[in-house]
């Protein structure tokens, strides 16, 4: 499945002075969990006869683990200085297994275990093998463009994680409560996205003001089951987002 994300340009907004800029502050309501537990995975012939523990970074508080992995966004191409994130390889597993950074930005890939990883991408966005490498040893990776870039090790199956490149650097992850704030957002009518690995994009529109900040709320919708509920209980915005995931 390709992913990218959508741009607009917000032209002269990013004029507006920084003491005009306010927060936008928001929620994310997840009823049911969704996400798949990861199977323990056996060891491979690269392991080199060490034996390296399976780790887990999902909580026992499944809601909160499923909150903790929605992506805030506002659409908009906007300039943003670039960072550098980190994912280790720990424990044969990504720690975190989600980060969001603006483009241009870099994420190193630390290997902390005493086997070998291989970390490689397929995602349009942003393609890349960054081949075995043992413990000790780390690779950067530069990520140019906007866009969701599903991270995989060719060694061990169970390991995933994702990189969101976000087109500004008004981006957020939600905390386990489900609280997000996207700070100094400039005066303006925005669209806010939110991106869930397995239910998807959700969409809101909020109007920032600068005498006061703005508040926004997501509703993931999902069904009895634990799967994503139809399409047509999803806003406008939302759809298109889903019908670009799909390109």
């Amino acid at each position: 499945m390709k992913h990218r994300i959508a741009r607009i340009t917000l032209g002269g907004l990013v004029c507006l002075t920084l003491a005009q800029a306010q927060d936008i502050q928001g929620t994310v309501i997840v009823k049911r969990t969704l996400t798949k537990r990861k199977v323990t995975a056996s060891a491979g012939q690269y392991d080199r006869g060490s034996s390296v523990q399976l780790g887990s970074s999902e909580s026992e508080d499944r809601l909160a683990f499923e909150r903790s992995h929605v992506v805030i966004y506002l659409e908009g191409e906007v300039p943003a200085p670039p960072i550098t994130a980190a994912i280790e390889q720990k424990e044969r597993q990504f720690l975190p297994d989600l980060v969001v950074i603006p483009p241009g930005s870099s994420v190193s890939f630390p290997n902390l275990d005493k086997i070998f990883h291989n970390v490689f991408s397929l995602s349009k966005p942003k393609t890349f093998d960054l081949g075995n490498y043992p413990k000790g040893q780390t690779r950067l990776v530069t990520f140019p463009k906007p866009g969701i870039v599903f991270v995989n090790c060719r060694l061990h199956p169970n390991m995933t994680a994702t990189v969101v490149v976000s087109p500004n650097r008004w981006n957020a992850i939600a905390d386990g409560s489900g609280s997000f704030t996207l700070h100094g957002v400039t005066p303006g009518t925005y669209t806010i996205v939110a991106w869930h690995k397995a239910a998807g994009f959700f969409s809101e529109r909020v109007e920032v003001t600068p005498d006061r900040a703005a508040t926004v709320q997501f509703i993931i919708p999902l069904a009895e089951d634990g799967t994503v509920t139809s399409h047509e209980a999803m806003s406008h915005e939302a759809m298109s987002h889903e019908a670009i995931a799909r390109r």
